[in-house]
């Protein structure tokens, strides 16, 4: 396979509403400004994969095509990716197939959500309607009718972890939610920066117990672009810093939680960071110590102390610890989520796993501004995951050039 680099990135602010945009506008402004920070224009791209997670969010089946138009990338392949909180990661993935394969030299990988627009008159609010959406993705037979929800469907995860190691604690949990919320007022595309107390997060409304309104990500519009180039294109740009995709690592696990082997943990988290590190020539079992930053998906407080351990980066059971002793904070040993991860920043599903890599991107070229983080190692990873029971898992490895 053909090295593949990372040479742009474009993203719009993370908004609870965008009304005056439509989806395939918001594409397009990502799109453009990944493509003035590669220095080329549309006409250079070969091939684009589009990351679009919900038909009902956007009110429009195969709503990538209108993207593809918008943006003038005609008479090109475009494909598009659909896999729950995981698609952004999958996109990145999948364009970076395009161009190690040799099918494309310049591949853009484009993520975009505009779940808001979806109303319901009755109410006249949105939330039922982008939950509805949401709950879709589970068993319509059995989970759907029952009242499956993302909530409800990553609490069962984090609960069972409870159960066996008696971590994360609510008030672990609080920690990730300052640390996230914190992490973000030093990024000025992110939703909700907030500086939190431990009190505030555990005093906020429950959702679905353990997890208060302060332990989850909001659901957001917004759109995030990268664009991946070959190594001879990269020659042939006179790309002097590039960051390289060294690892993709992906895994689909049950999607029904009652038939996994362990309900406490998530097999694709692990099973994906293998395959990412062995391509990218790392150690799981030293990884902490080979990277420098991790954005990682926090969709859920619970869920991220969870990764710390799914990931590597601490043993079993000990991810509470690890954050009690300021393992994942700005100033600790592995910075997680310096953005703000998705709980800081937002989550416009399609475009989040897009927007995380390029955060890992920003940070190895030392261009993060204030959420910059010690770059000694030059390599950094982002984490997708999602689906029913969060059944996917994406992981990518960068080191730069």
């Amino acid at each position: 396979m053909r090295k593949v680099a990372i040479i742009g990135f474009g993203m719009t602010p993370f908004k609870a509403r965008w009304p005056e945009k439509t989806y395939f506008e918001l594409a397009y402004d990502a799109a453009n400004e990944s493509l003035n920070d590669a220095g080329i224009t549309i006409k250079e791209i070969d091939s684009a994969v589009y990351g679009i997670y919900n038909d009902l969010f956007e009110r429009q089946f195969m709503p990538d095509i209108y993207v593809n138009d918008y943006i003038g990338n005609i008479d090109k392949p475009g494909t598009r990716i659909t896999t729950g909180g995981a698609t952004g990661g999958f996109t990145v993935r999948t364009g970076y197939a395009e161009v190690a394969s040799g099918l494309a030299d310049i591949c853009l990988v484009l993520g975009v959500e505009k779940c808001n627009d979806c109303y319901d008159k009755q109410t006249g609010t949105t939330t039922p309607e982008v939950l509805k959406g949401i709950a879709y993705s589970a068993d319509m037979t059995w989970e759907f009718p029952l009242g499956m929800l993302a909530a409800s469907s990553y609490v069962v995860l984090v609960n069972a972890h409870i159960d066996k190691y008696g971590n994360p604690t609510e008030e672990q949990m609080a920690k990730v939610s300052i640390k996230n919320h914190g992490n973000a007022l030093n990024n000025p595309k992110a939703q909700s920066p907030m500086k939190l107390t431990v009190e505030e997060v555990l005093n906020s409304r429950i959702i679905c117990y353990p997890f208060k309104m302060l332990d989850c990500c909001l659901y957001s519009e917004a759109s995030a672009a990268l664009i991946l180039a070959s190594e001879e294109k990269v020659k042939q740009l006179k790309i002097d810093d590039p960051v390289w995709i060294t690892g993709a690592g992906a895994a689909c696990t049950d999607a029904f939680i009652g038939n996994r082997k362990s309900i406490g943990a998530l097999p694709s988290n692990i099973a994906a960071a293998k395959r990412a590190y062995k391509m990218a020539g790392l150690d799981y079992n030293n990884i902490k110590n080979q990277i420098d930053v991790a954005e990682l998906h926090d969709a859920f407080s619970g869920q991220e102390v969870i990764s710390y351990e799914e990931l590597g980066f601490v043993e079993y059971g000990k991810g509470g610890d690890w954050l009690d002793d300021g393992g994942p904070l700005m100033s600790g040993e592995l910075p997680c989520c310096p953005s703000g991860g998705l709980i800081g920043c937002g989550h416009a599903v399609g475009a989040t796993g897009i927007m995380s890599t390029g955060e890992a991107y920003l940070q190895l070229k030392e261009k993060a501004g204030k959420r910059q983080v010690p770059i000694s190692k030059g390599r950094a990873i982002s984490h997708s995951i999602g689906g029913p029971g969060a059944a996917y898992s994406a992981i990518i490895v960068m080191e730069r050039g």
